[in-house]
């Protein structure tokens, strides 16, 4: 009888933590869906027809590309938490239409960068031919993009630091804040400086705010931005250009 009994209450509590770990894989699953910040409808439909740059849809990632001609250099940009990656379409384009580096936007799982675990080469294998690549991403992509950061070239962030300990490598770091960052504030990516490479490059972009590194519209605990979009592209376009043209040079 003790034996059936303790087999009765071993059951129910196995049932009982089966159904807890389903609610909060389910309520994960839910969470993630919910509140996503959608590209913006005006600046996508400006970047598709934007005749010096090339989309390629996949299933891993938004690829643009320069408009008839080659790239040697790519980045691959992770978004942040529960940002549409067609939303840093717009914000990107200049990349590829101005300097002629292939951006590769990846779709992280469940909208968030934590969760995809695949690596760099997931991404990097959609452009197969470029020479050069960069691993990127704006807030917690940027989080997960120093994760990767050692099997790239260089690393970019955009409103974002690192929780992983780069300061021993050699990476070529450019680190982008903006001055009205509510979310991922110049003090506190100055904070994390010392997990990056002594001689990593930090600029902040005056008027700036964490929403404006992709076009998705504001963003709730953010500051009030006094920069506008046109300036925030080739701004970004500039920094991340002669970045790139820097590395490829003393590679």
């Amino acid at each position: 009888m003790q034996k059936k009994r303790r087999r009765r209450i071993l059951a129910r509590v196995g049932w009982s933590v089966l159904v807890v770990v389903l609610l909060v894989i389910g309520g994960t699953i839910a969470w993630s869906q919910i509140g996503v910040s959608e590209a913006e409808a005006e600046p996508l439909a400006a970047v598709r027809a934007n005749p010096d740059v090339t989309i390629t849809d996949d299933a891993a990632g938004i690829v643009l590309s320069p408009a008839g001609g080659s790239s040697d250099i790519g980045l691959v940009f992770i978004p942040g938490a529960k940002v549409d990656p067609w939303a840093y379409a717009a914000t990107l384009q200049d990349l590829a239409a101005e300097d002629d580096i292939t951006v590769v936007i990846t779709k992280p799982w469940l909208n968030l960068a934590f969760f995809d675990l695949r690596p760099l080469d997931a991404f990097t294998s959609l452009v197969p031919d470029i020479d050069l690549w960069m691993a990127g991403g704006h807030s917690l992509g940027g989080v997960r993009a120093c994760q990767l950061a050692t099997d790239a070239d260089a690393l970019v962030l955009f409103a974002s630091y690192c929780a992983t300990d780069l300061s021993d490598t050699d990476l070529p770091v450019l680190s982008i804040a903006g001055s009205e960052d509510g979310l991922s504030t110049p003090e506190e990516i100055a904070d994390a400086r010392h997990l990056l490479p002594e001689d990593a490059e930090l600029v902040e972009i005056e008027g700036a705010s964490h929403s404006s590194f992709g076009a998705y519209g504001p963003q709730a605990g953010d500051g009030t931005p006094t920069i506008s979009d046109e300036d925030m592209i080739a701004q970004l376009a500039e920094l991340v250009g002669a970045f790139a043209d820097e590395v490829d040079s003393s590679g």
